[in-house]
């Protein structure tokens, strides 16, 4: 369910590292979150789960918001 609205990750946002790994997680500190999936707000472009950007974590707004994932 992509387009909805721009969700939250428990990453901060910085470079990644120059080697592949397969699900990188980025800095351990940082300033800004990221954000993934575009949403209604946006072109039909943006609307995507590879699409990584970021904001500061007291932002709040209606089309940013975040999933709950249940674990094992």
């Amino acid at each position: 369910m992509h387009g909805n609205v721009w969700e939250w990750c428990q990453d901060w946002y910085g470079d990644y590292h120059s080697n592949l790994i397969e699900d990188p997680t980025g800095p351990e500190t940082g300033e800004e979150c990221v954000v993934r999936g575009g949403g209604w707000f946006y072109l039909a472009g943006y609307c995507r789960s590879a699409l990584r950007g970021h904001w500061a974590p007291s932002l709040r707004s209606g089309w940013l918001g975040f999933r709950l994932a249940r674990g094992p």
